[in-house]
Parts: C-alpha cells; sequence; structure tokens
C-alpha cells in the first residue's frame, strides 16, 4: 500500500517543505484535546538501555515538532491497522516472566512483550508507513489500578490519541482513564517531558509527510 502524509518536512539545518491546513481533519472517529506539556523531567532507564542496544531507532535532536495530519484519507486507517496488527500478533508477557528482569525494553521478535515492547513495535511499523517519528510519542501512565503503564501517543492534526495494547480502540488520551506522567519531547527523543491537563486544539497545524512503500 501507498501511504503519503503530505511533503518531506527535513530538520532545521536543511531547506524544509511543509503542507499548513486550517480546516479541521475529517478523518477519524472524533477531535480530541491537546495535553498541556511540563517541564524536562527523568528518562526511564528501559529507554536509555534500549537505545545502548538500538541506537539507530534513538536520534533525532533538534528535529521539527510534526504532527500528523489526519486530514489524508489514509492515515487513520493506518493508525487502526497497525495498531490491531501489533494487539492481535504479540503475546502479552512481563518482563520478569520474558526477560528474567523487572525492565526490559525491546522489540518482540519472538512474538512475546510487555507493553512497551508493544510500544516500540507500534513506533518501528509507524514510522515505516510513513508516520513522522515527531508525531509518535512513548508515553508513560499510571493505568486504572495506579500501575506504570506504557502507551504510544499519536500527536495528530485532530488532537492526541492513544495506542494502547489493553484495548483495540484507539481513544483520544483524556478518554483512556488513565494519569499521564511523562512523554517523549517531539524535537528529541531522548528528552522526556511532564504531561499536564487537556488544552484546546489549536486552529492552524504543520503536517508532516513521506512516502514509503508497504
Amino acid at each position: 500500500m501507498l501511504f503519503r502524509v503530505g511533503r518531506v518536512i527535513a530538520s532545521a539545518s536543511v531547506v524544509t517543505a511543509a503542507l499548513v491546513t486550517s480546516a479541521p481533519a475529517q478523518t477519524g472517529p472524533m477531535r480530541a484535546s491537546f495535553a498541556t506539556i511540563g517541564g524536562q523531567t527523568s528518562t526511564p532507564y528501559g529507554w536509555i538501555d534500549f537505545c545502548r542496544r538500538h541506537a539507530a531507532d534513538c536520534g533525532g535532536a533538534g528535529a521539527v515538532a510534526l504532527d500528523l495530519d489526519l486530514s489524508h484519507p489514509q492515515a487513520w486507517r493506518t493508525l487502526e491497522r497497525v495498531n490491531t496488527q501489533v494487539n492481535t500478533r504479540i503475546e502479552a508477557v512481563t518482563d520478569l516472566e520474558h526477560h528474567g528482569v523487572e525492565e526490559y525494553w525491546s522489540y518482540p521478535d519472538d512474538g512475546r512483550g510487555d507493553c512497551e515492547d508493544f510500544v516500540l513495535l507500534k513506533r518501528r511499523l509507524l514510522i515505516a508507513a510513513g508516520v513522522p517519528r515527531q508525531a509518535l510519542l512513548i508515553t508513560v501512565v499510571r493505568d486504572e489500578r495506579d500501575d506504570g503503564h506504557a502507551v504510544l501517543t499519536v500527536k495528530t492534526s485532530a488532537g492526541e490519541f492513544v495506542l494502547d495494547n489493553k484495548r483495540a480502540a484507539i481513544l483520544p488520551w483524556t478518554q483512556t482513564g488513565y494519569r499521564f506522567v511523562k512523554r517523549q519531547s517531539q524535537t528529541d527523543p531522548n528528552v522526556w517531558l511532564e504531561v499536564g491537563p487537556p488544552e484546546p486544539a489549536p486552529l492552524v497545524t504543520a503536517a508532516p509527510s513521506r512516502r514509503i512503500t508497504r
């Protein structure tokens, strides 16, 4: 499948071309709000350890902040396809059961993984499908039992949505029932920021784009 999300947008050191939209997105089940982002906070050890083993997947410092343009007819379908594919094909197991340690972030190449591993695989597949890395933010939350949990926040032109291995549906972040703690910065995946309450969606958004054949 050919998936295009606009034109290519490069880093600040390269001439960039951006598609700017002022009309609200029409694709997807609903609009969502945007989180208020606070100051820099601690980076999860699991991410630091993962990056030691997968340095190529952890670059991007100084990138331009980009949102996924949901006005593209294939954008929402791509999110749903990847979310369903990973949730149905990967068996959920704890890191202790899988690796014998409390915390170990990795790609679930053997078909088994913890919540962070689901997130890492969804992130990798969505980037390969043409979604900008800057719109895909690994996020730490406290779940309905107040346990630590990881989800993938997708920052879009219609608000912020969550891909979660506990649910089949992609939900607006405020409808998950989770308490959001921290997430990656859009401009540097190795910088983690506190997450606050929702704020209204902006009227104008910049949309990424890349074309990848899947």
